[in-house]
């Protein structure tokens, strides 16, 4: 999971074959190393011919989802465990070289109270037998923490090393996003702190989701910490221009963050591009 990508939300949410071709298309335009690619609906894709797709291509992928209501570990572990497994069979399918994301709970998951040690315990299992059948198959996996309007159990990147601490697993990894430190840490220097033992990759989002460089995000902190921590791994755009409705309410996105992906990739995507290489990530 090294070098620089992007999620490819900015063509396509949903991950038909339609949808795969355009974003790959897309992420060659640009040059991208690898695709996130989101697996909303793992049952339905066709890891034969994504997996023809990234061939042709070079491109790398990484996967990522939301677990949904029913299967919320924290109200079926069995049912997550089953449902993740499922998530990263199919990763290993298609290419994929991990599986991340809100991987312990729902977009849009919060109780109304403080997390409970019944809760943590619940994600703890999950997490712990899931990790164990990713490191079988050989896959990476991940934990994203997200803000507290999206998921009230891990929000920052001290709660997700907490939490790879209490499973165990030597093949589990922080997965940070910028839009969400930029509302929950002391400063996004000090959340890429927390997590660097365990940070093996990073959403590139403005404070918006909108287009980097026209938010409040303070990219030179982040970069600079990242540098400063010898960060190796993946540097992924994230911006949500095409959205299902189903995801648009969990992240409560009700405008249009950009005009277009165009905007977004020729504006956003040199900016990130010009401070990596600034603090020589890439």
């Amino acid at each position: 999971m090294e070098g620089f990508g992007v999620h490819t939300s900015m063509w396509a949410m949903n991950w038909d074959r339609e949808g795969a071709e355009r974003a790959a298309t897309g992420a060659l335009k640009y040059a991208m190393d690898f695709i996130e690619i989101p697996l909303l609906r793992p049952h339905d894709v066709d890891t034969d011919h994504t997996r023809r797709l990234l061939e042709k291509s070079g491109l790398r992928a990484v996967c990522s989802l939301g677990l949904p209501e029913e299967v919320w570990p924290t109200n079926t572990v069995e049912g997550a465990v089953d449902y993740l497994k499922l998530a990263l069979d199919k990763t290993k399918a298609l290419g994929g070289e991990a599986l991340s994301g809100v991987t312990y709970g729902g977009i849009g998951q919060r109780s109304g109270l403080p997390p409970t040690t019944t809760e943590y315990d619940a994600l703890a299992s999950t997490l712990g037998q899931v990790a164990t059948y990713a490191k079988q198959i050989g896959l990476l996996f991940g934990i994203e923490p997200v803000n507290r309007y999206e998921n009230h159990l891990i929000n920052t990147a001290q709660q997700a090393c907490d939490m790879i601490e209490k499973v165990g697993a030597d093949n589990i990894f922080v997965h940070l996003d910028t839009y969400h430190m930029n509302i929950e840490e002391k400063g996004a220097g000090n959340g890429i702190l927390d997590a660097r033992e365990h940070l093996r990759y990073i959403h590139l989002s403005e404070s918006d989701r909108g287009t980097p460089g026209e938010g409040t995000c303070d990219w030179d902190e982040i970069y600079a910490t990242l540098a400063a921590i010898g960060f190796k791994g993946g540097l992924a755009m994230e911006s949500f221009i095409n959205m299902p409705p189903e995801i648009a309410y969990g992240l409560s996105v009700w405008r249009p963050v950009a005009e277009s992906h165009d905007e977004v990739m020729s504006k956003g995507l040199p900016f990130l591009r010009n401070k990596a290489k600034q603090y020589r990530l890439i």
